[in-house]
C-alpha cells in the first residue's frame, strides 16, 4: 500500500472551472478573485478579505501598510514554518522568538514576559491547524496595544470558542498552497480584517499602489491574485467544511488505533476546534521509525525539524537569540503521519499497524 503524506482534491467541476476562467480572458483580479475575496470574508466572518500573490506577500504588504520600521519588534514563536517570519525581516523589524506550549502554538505567558517598549505587534500561529490561545492573546494585545496578525496559514476553518480563525485578531492571514486545506493548485494568499483603511491600502499596494490604470498614489508591488487560482479557490471552498470534518475523522481513527502504543498524540484545547493540516505525534526514535514506514510505503513528514531561532539565517542576523526548551526538545521528536480529506480507514489502519509492528506493540 503506497500512502502520501497528503493529497490535492480535484474533481470535474473544479476542472471545468478552470476551462471556464481561462476563456473569460480576463486573467488578473477579475470577477472570480472579486467573488473569491467576497467569499471568504464571508466565510471568516470578517468585512473585508485581500487576495495576494501567497501568504507571505499578503503580510509583507500588510507589514508596509502598518508602518512597521527598524527597530520595531515582533513577538512569533520559533515553532513554524519559515515564511512566518520573513516579512518581519524584510519589514526591518526583528522576530521575537517564543516557545509554545503543548498543543504546538505560543506560550502566551512567555509572550507577555517578552514584550518590551519596542514591541509593536505579535503573530501567533495556528500551527497544523489548531487555534492559538487566541482569549488569552487578545487579552495580551489589548493590554500592551500591540497588533494581532493570525497566521492561519494552516487553519482554513478552524474555531476557538466558536469563532474562526482569521477574524478574531485584528487581522489575518491564509495560505492556500497545495496542500493547505483550502488550496488553489498553486501559491497564493489572502489577508482578513474589519480594518477597511488597511485593507484599502493593502489592495493599492498589490496593484502598484494604484486605484485606477494610470493613477499611482503609493509605490507598490504586483502581488496580485489570478482569475484561474480564484475559480479553483471558489470550488475548493464549497467543500472546506466537509473536508476539515473528514480530517478530523481520520484522526479519531488515529486516536483509537494508536492507543497504548508509544505515540502522544496531539493536545486539544478546550473550546478549540482543529481542523487538522498536520496530524502530529511525537515518538522516541522518529527517525529510524520514519525510514521504516517509508519501506512500507508510508509517506511521513517533520514540521519542522530546525526551529527558526536556529536557522542559519537568524544566527547570521542576531547574537542575542534564546533557549527555548520546549521547542529544542519536541523538533526532535515530532512526526507528521498522512492526513486528507479522502484519507481511508484501510489506510489508517495500516500507517497504525505498521508503527505498532516498529514498536512491536
Amino acid at each position: 500500500m503506497k500512502i502520501p503524506l497528503s493529497r490535492v482534491y480535484i474533481d470535474d467541476v473544479i476542472k471545468q472551472r478552470i476551462l471556464a476562467a481561462v476563456d473569460s480572458e480576463n486573467y488578473i483580479l477579475g470577477k472570480e478573485s472579486k467573488a473569491f475575496e467576497e467569499e471568504l470574508a464571508t466565510y471568516t466572518g470578517t468585512k473585508h478579505c485581500v487576495l495576494s500573490s501567497n501568504w507571505t506577500s499578503a503580510v509583507q504588504l500588510l507589514m508596509l501598510a502598518l508602518g512597521v520600521k527598524p527597530g520595531d519588534e515582533i513577538l512569533v514563536p520559533s515553532h513554524t514554518a519559515f515564511p512566518s517570519i520573513e516579512p518581519i525581516v524584510h519589514a526591518g523589524a526583528k522576530p521575537v522568538f517564543v516557545d509554545v506550549d503543548e498543543t504546538y502554538t505560543v506560550n502566551v505567558d512567555e509572550m507577555a514576559a517578552k514584550v518590551t517598549s519596542r514591541t509593536v505587534g505579535m503573530i501567533p500561529v495556528h500551527l497544523y491547524g489548531h487555534p492559538a490561545n487566541m482569549d488569552a492573546l487578545l487579552a495580551l494585545a489589548q493590554k500592551k496595544n500591540l497588533f494581532l496578525l493570525e497566521d492561519c496559514a494552516q487553519a482554513h476553518g478552524a474555531t476557538c470558542n466558536g469563532k474562526r480563525v482569521g477574524s478574531m485578531g485584528r487581522f489575518g492571514a491564509f495560505s492556500f498552497f497545495p496542500s493547505k486545506n483550502l488550496t488553489v493548485f498553486g501559491d497564493g494568499g489572502c489577508l482578513t480584517t474589519n480594518d477597511t483603511a488597511i485593507a484599502d491600502k493593502v489592495k493599492m499596494l498589490r496593484n502598484h499602489g494604484r486605484k485606477d490604470k494610470y493613477l499611482h498614489e503609493m509605490v507598490g508591488f504586483n502581488m496580485r491574485f489570478n482569475e484561474i487560482q480564484a475559480s479553483v479557490g471558489r470550488e475548493q471552498l464549497k467543500h472546506l467544511d466537509d473536508f476539515n470534518a473528514r480530517r478530523r475523522q481520520a484522526v479519531a481513527w488515529y486516536r483509537q488505533r494508536l492507543a497504548g502504543a508509544p505515540v502522544q498524540l496531539p493536545v486539544e484545547r478546550p473550546g478549540c476546534v482543529p481542523v487538522y493540516h498536520m496530524f502530529v505525534v511525537q515518538v522516541d526514535r522518529r527517525d529510524e521509525l520514519a525510514k521504516f514506514l517509508k519501506e512500507k510505503g508510508i509517506s511521513t513528514g517533520m514540521h519542522y525539524p530546525v526551529p527558526n531561532h536556529k536557522q542559519p539565517a537568524m544566527t547570521s542576523l542576531y547574537k542575542d537569540l534564546p533557549v527555548l526548551p520546549v521547542t529544542e526538545r519536541l523538533v526532535d521528536r515530532i512526526l507528521s503521519l498522512p492526513i486528507f480529506p479522502l484519507l481511508k480507514e484501510e489506510e489508517v489502519d495500516y500507517v497504525c499497524q505498521q508503527i505498532k509492528a516498529f514498536f512491536k506493540v
